[in-house]
């Protein structure tokens, strides 16, 4: 198949599915080629049949906003003429679907015959936040509804967004997945940058995010600062956001910033989580919860909050726990118990490996490939 994937470049979750989806769908033959506005960051290698297709931004007096939705519009229209494209996959429904639907009804002005497949993933943002304003709602609602087929990352989100917009379209859920290879913590060689990290054998806890407010990456400061008058410990915090400021004025003001470091954006995420004890998610909202999954592939049991689908990937006393949003002190109990047990700390890192395998890419690429094809040929 030749498809074309549209989404945006950047580190969430659903740009991070989109490029790891498109190059492993390109191992298995398939013709892939990415259209947004800047360089997918995990499309760091030469592939020979991964192509990338940048939409350029045009800037005049008159236009005071963005034009970005009608600029994608036109590209994916050069992109699937000229390339003979079999299916446009649009990785979230407003822009990227409502560009794709424009994008047909004009090549089928222009070729009369044109039979090119819209497939829409609803990744969490796109129907939770964003859509239910009212200025988008129809747009995102008759976007669904015009796609010819789609996906939601978990059963939560297929709910939500049946509930929120009354759409009558089947939406089939296929979760996240994760390189189980690649994230694997028995592959990585992380001794001598644990003790960089914990040079007196601590604890460590990670927090991976874009530090956006729903992440309420300042309830992991305030575990964390809990957590270390028990156990020795250090934290991690991987990402970077509108949030990271005010998380170090906390930290300062709460004495521990010497015992965090702030890491900012990575690409070694699978080596930094390996070297990891404790993942802790505190988010106010999670479609799914990708971080988490990185984290259980490379063996570390998660703490997470009980919203959206994360209650579908993390089992609470099993892969590790669970816990309403903002309760900070029950978050804390789990930690310091998990941390302070080995012999159970030892079977819920297993476990979260084991669940991990459950979201291997392979699986779940291949139920991609059979919703392709179910969409092509009906």
């Amino acid at each position: 198949m030749k498809i074309a994937i549209v989404c945006y470049p950047t580190y969430g979750g659903s740009g991070v599915v989109a490029t790891e989806l498109g190059k492993y769908l390109a191992t298995r033959g398939h013709e892939i080629h990415f259209i947004s506005y800047a360089m997918p960051h995990r499309l760091s290698e030469f592939v020979d049949n991964i192509f990338y297709h940048e939409v350029e931004s045009y800037n005049y007096p008159l236009f005071e906003f963005p034009l970005y939705s009608i600029e994608l519009a036109s590209k994916i229209v050069e992109v699937v003429k000229y390339n003979d494209i079999d299916l446009i996959h649009a990785h979230y429904a407003i822009p990227h679907a409502t560009s794709a639907y424009l994008a047909r009804e004009i090549l089928k002005k222009e070729k009369g015959n044109c039979k090119i497949k819209v497939v829409t993933t609803l990744h969490g943002t796109d129907i939770t936040l964003i859509g239910l304003e009212p200025t988008f709602l129809p747009t995102m609602k008759f976007s669904i509804e015009q796609s010819d087929g789609v996906t939601a990352v978990s059963s939560f989100l297929k709910e939500k967004t049946i509930s929120s917009y009354k759409v009558e379209k089947d939406i089939e859920v296929i979760p996240n997945f994760i390189d189980t290879d690649k994230y694997n913590r028995e592959t990585i060689k992380i001794c001598n940058l644990k003790n960089h990290f914990a040079p007196n054998g601590e604890k460590i806890l990670a927090h991976t995010s874009n530090f956006r407010p729903l992440k309420r990456v300042q309830d992991v400061i305030k575990i964390f600062n809990k957590v270390r008058k028990k156990v020795n410990s250090k934290l991690l915090l991987i990402g970077d956001g509108p949030d990271r400021s005010e998380c170090e004025r906390l930290s300062r003001e709460l004495g521990i910033y010497e015992d965090i470091k702030f890491m900012g954006k990575q690409d070694s995420i699978a080596e930094l989580l390996s070297l990891s004890d404790l993942f802790i998610m505190p988010s106010q909202s999670e479609s799914f919860g990708l971080s988490a999954l990185e984290a259980m592939s490379c063996s570390v049991p998660a703490i997470t909050t009980s919203v959206g689908g994360l209650p579908e990937l993390n089992i609470h006393g099993e892969t590790g726990y669970i816990a309403e949003i903002g309760d900070i002190e029950r978050m804390s109990k789990y930690a310091i118990e998990l941390l302070s047990n080995e012999k159970k700390y030892k079977l819920f890192s297993k476990r979260a490996r084991e669940r991990a395998m459950e979201f291997s890419q392979e699986d779940i690429i291949r139920k991609y490939e059979k919703h392709y094809e179910t969409v092509l040929n009906s």
